[in-house]
Formats: structure tokens, sequence, C-alpha cells
């Protein structure tokens, strides 16, 4: 028990230059709040459902954290900072981490399938603070999440998504980012490459623009030397 608490904290230091010591890890509210949850979520599958309840409540007083006792997380997963919400039929995979302000919420029941309308987030997803994701989606495996972005369909593995209704960065999901990127939203990829698309576009839009311009002066140009000239220094004798 005492090994795999040491791993789990392990696992946050990996990720967070923060602290100096697990023992500060120790007072995280995301590490109260999963704790928690694991005793709610085992009361939860006894049908204890008010015993599981009190407790969610009691640790969303605590660390301003809200996970429903029904929702099943994996391991080593990482809630930086809080005012977090994750619904009942939210499945979270390993090694997933999540910044402040998120929400995995949900959609009419009647939307679901079997019940389910809560996000599924697979290995290793990084979601950004604020980000909003709804309905019972899935998240593909090391998948980010850009802060504030509002994502409500499925993300395939290795993407990362951006901006309201979030849209895809527009990079191959098998080239994925190997280490950990804080806020799940990379500034440069493994090469030292842009993999802001939005910068990307703009400066290609601004090149076409240019081009643009370069074309017509040049067309105006042919236009005037191909224009006949009049020279009206010279007049046509007259007849003495």
């Amino acid at each position: 028990m005492f090994e795999r608490l040491k791993n789990y904290l392990d696992s946050i230091q990996a990720r967070d230059p923060a602290p100096r010591s697990r023992w500060e890890i120790l007072l995280y509210p995301g590490v109260w709040a999963l704790g928690f949850h694991r005793i709610a979520h085992w009361l939860f599958n006894a049908k204890l459902y008010f015993l599981a309840r009190f407790i969610n409540h009691f640790s969303r007083l605590l660390t301003a954290i809200d996970i429903h006792p029904g929702a099943k997380i994996g391991k080593n997963f990482f809630i930086d900072h809080g005012f977090t919400v994750i619904g009942e039929t939210a499945q979270i995979g390993d090694n997933v981490t999540i910044y402040q302000c998120v929400t995995l919420g949900g959609t009419n029941p009647t939307n679901g399938v079997g019940g389910k309308r809560h996000p599924t987030l697979e290995d290793n997803v990084i979601v950004g603070s604020g980000a909003q994701i709804i309905g019972p989606i899935t998240i593909g495996e090391r998948g980010r999440i850009g802060a504030n972005a509002v994502v409500m369909e499925d993300v395939p593995g290795g993407a990362t998504m951006v901006g309201f209704k979030a849209r895809s960065t527009l990079l191959p999901a098998e080239e994925w980012i190997k280490e950990f990127i804080p806020y799940g939203t990379p500034c440069e990829d493994a090469e030292g490459n842009k993999v802001d698309c939005i910068e990307k576009l703009e400066g290609e839009l601004a090149e076409l623009r240019a081009e643009v311009a370069a074309i017509k002066a040049d067309a105006a140009g042919k236009d005037e030397a191909d224009q006949p000239s009049f020279d009206l220094s010279k007049k046509s004798g007259t007849g003495a």
C-alpha cells in the first residue's frame, strides 16, 4: 500500500515541478479528492449510495473538487489545483492529468449509449484549465485538450484540441509528443517546430496576400507598358 502511494506521489512530482518533497504533495487537494473518491466509489459499488454521496459531499467541501462516486478512475490520476467536476459515468484511464476548473460533463441520458452520458479519457490524456468536455465521447490516448476548449466530439489519440468549439490543430495523430506537456497545450514539438497551427495559418495567409499583391503590381506594370504611346511634340506638317 505504501509503495503504491509512493509511486503515485512520484508520478505527480514528475508532472509538477513545484513540490520539493512528497510531503508537500500530500497537501494537494487533488490527492485528497482522489483518496476520498476511492472510498466513495467502493461504497457506490456496494450500493451504499447515501454513504457514498456523503463522502463525496464532504470531499467537495474540503477540496472544491466534485467527483461523482460512480466515476471510474485509473492509476496516477492527478488534478492540479481544484474546482473540477467529474460526472457519474465518466471513465478515466491511467496517468491522466487535469488542471483547474475542468468539467467532464454529461448530456441528456437519452442521448447516451447504455446510460453512458459522460466522457471517457484514455491513458496519458492532459486537459488544460477551464476546458469543458461534454457528453459520452472518447478522448484518445495521449490526447491534449487546450485551456478553455469545449469538446463535444471524439478526439483521436495524440491529437491536440483548442478553441470554442474545439477544433483540431491538424497535427497527424501519429505524431505524438512523448514527453509530458503541462496544461495540454504544447508550443513546440519534439523537433522544435511550431505546432500552433493558428499562427502558422496566419503566416501562410500573409505570404499569400503578399504574393497576390506582387502579381497584381506586375500585371499593372505590364498593362502600362502595352499601352500605345503618343508623342504630342510631333505634329503633322501643314502645306505652305
